[in-house]
């Protein structure tokens, strides 16, 4: 073992695990906290080991053959079911995208006191993605640098929220070492749901087995692809661990100060603190709900105004670093799946209005304080995904005619297939119950003929 190599390694992986800190993933943690406490802590710890055991069949699959996923899926699907494939990790990427992009959006709204509007923080954002991108014309070292320096960002400032509101240790730990939810109902058990479905995202698998091609190896050489495996897989580790504290500041948070709130405890405390958000929760006796933006209000309350700005630079790194991966997501699985040969702007303003426009109508015909509905439906959206880079993943990783020597062992075989199983199920779950709370006829029959379509396509590729 070497430090040096592991450095030399060290980029991919952080660059991988910003999709586990992006502003779906940071809502889908607070929500959890307030609605359930601590006791989910172990559904994020377990989601996040089955991330790593995934991205490390991506990750292997980039450093072996020398092609990111979507290339492999050019090479070795048919044409029709290409480009299905492609469209579905399309929809993927745009859901994503349109979680962070809004999540920047509202970051910049809080901090500006609520003068810059929705469709303003898009702009912004749109605008200085671009700005970032350009970074890596100096190097890839340099852009994998700056996303280090966000992820700082965040560790800073949710770490501040976490010491200011001192949750308990106890129940920390117990949250998260001892699986239970006691006197859990619905509500907490489609949170479990959300966690999975928020932290294991289809697209970054093409995105991780794409960013490991950055580093020169000789697949020539078994010796040199085993260590190159070795120390990308320890970089995840890292990185990943880093990801899942960062969540842990954020869940326990919301779990010590408002987990069994009610509207009418905020609001008297609002009024108290003379917080212009007050009007925001209306005094009854209902369970608070909160979102990004209510979050960051209600730290605000409690807390202090030095809270609700320090979370929201906090969600604005978190907005940042994922549009940009989300961008490089888009880049890649068009270039693999299309095998487009555009010049790299062009790319870029491709991916980006794709992804972008739908977001800017919603960001136009909403308003800050009623989104977490979207964001309910995006994560089903990316549920639905899944098997659309679970499934290519685990079978190319298994072929000996795409791996040679390095394809998966019996023990990898069974343990995924049983792995995207169980996501899988779970995440049928979370669209099932999405559905039935819908309350419409006509949506439960399109609903049923959609599934129908979708399944006989997942069988496909299995």
């Amino acid at each position: 073992f070497s430090f040096r190599k592991l450095w030399a390694f060290t980029g991919p992986g952080f660059l991988m695990s910003i999709a586990y800190l992006d502003p779906g993933n940071i809502e889908s943690d607070l929500q959890s906290g307030a609605v359930a406490g601590f006791k989910l802590l172990w559904v994020l710890m377990l989601a996040t080991i089955i991330g790593l055991l995934l991205q490390r069949l991506a990750a292997r699959l980039g450093v072996v053959t020398g092609l990111h996923l979507a290339e492999v899926c050019h090479r070795q699907y048919q044409k029709v079911p290409r480009i299905i494939l492609w469209l579905m990790v399309e929809l993927a990427i745009i859901g994503s995208d349109m979680q962070e992009v809004i999540g920047s959006a509202i970051a910049i709204n809080l901090l500006s006191v609520g003068k810059i509007p929705l469709w303003g923080g898009v702009l912004i954002t749109i605008a200085d993605t671009f700005v970032f991108l350009f970074l890596d014309k100096y190097g890839l070292r340099k852009l994998e640098a700056f996303f280090g320096f966000l992820i700082t960002i965040m560790a800073l400032t949710f770490g501040y929220e976490y010491i200011t509101v001192k949750p308990d240790q106890e129940k920390l730990l117990k949250g998260l070492f001892i699986p239970y939810c006691q006197n859990c109902g619905t509500p907490q058990l489609e949170q479990a749901v959300g966690i999975v479905g928020a932290v294991i995202m289809p697209h970054n698998m093409y995105l991780h087995s794409a960013l490991v091609k950055s580093r020169q190896v000789n697949r020539a050489n078994k010796r040199e692809v085993r260590e190159a495996n070795k120390y990308f897989f320890i970089e995840s580790c890292i990185a990943l661990f880093v990801s899942f504290i960062i969540n842990i500041f954020v869940v326990t948070v919301f779990a010590e100060a408002f987990f069994e709130k009610t509207n009418a405890d905020v609001s008297d405390v609002c009024v108290n603190a003379s917080s212009p958000h007050s009007s925001l929760f209306p005094n009854n006796n209902q369970t608070l709900e909160v979102d990004i933006y209510k979050g960051g209000v209600v730290l605000g309350c409690y807390f202090g105004p030095a809270a609700l700005y320090i979370w929201a630079i906090g969600i604005l790194a978190a907005g940042q670093s994922s549009t940009m991966t989300g961008t490089y997501s888009g880049q890649f699985v068009m270039e693999g799946f299309l095998n487009l040969r555009w010049s790299r702007f062009a790319r870029v303003l491709l991916t980006r209005s794709i992804a972008i426009t739908p977001t800017l109508f919603v960001a136009i015909f909403q308003d800050v304080e009623h989104l977490t509905g979207m964001n309910d439906f995006l994560n089903v959206l990316m549920s639905l995904q899944l098997p659309f880079a679970l499934i290519p993943v685990l079978t190319f990783t298994s072929l000996p005619s795409v791996m040679n020597d390095f394809a998966n062992g019996l023990f990898w075989k069974i343990g995924g297939g049983v792995l995207i199983l169980l996501i899988c199920s779970i995440n049928m779950y979370f669209v099932v119950a999405y559905v039935m709370s819908l309350n419409h006829m006509a949506l439960y029959i399109g609903a049923a003929i959609l599934s129908v379509i979708y399944l006989s396509f997942v069988a496909y590729l299995v």
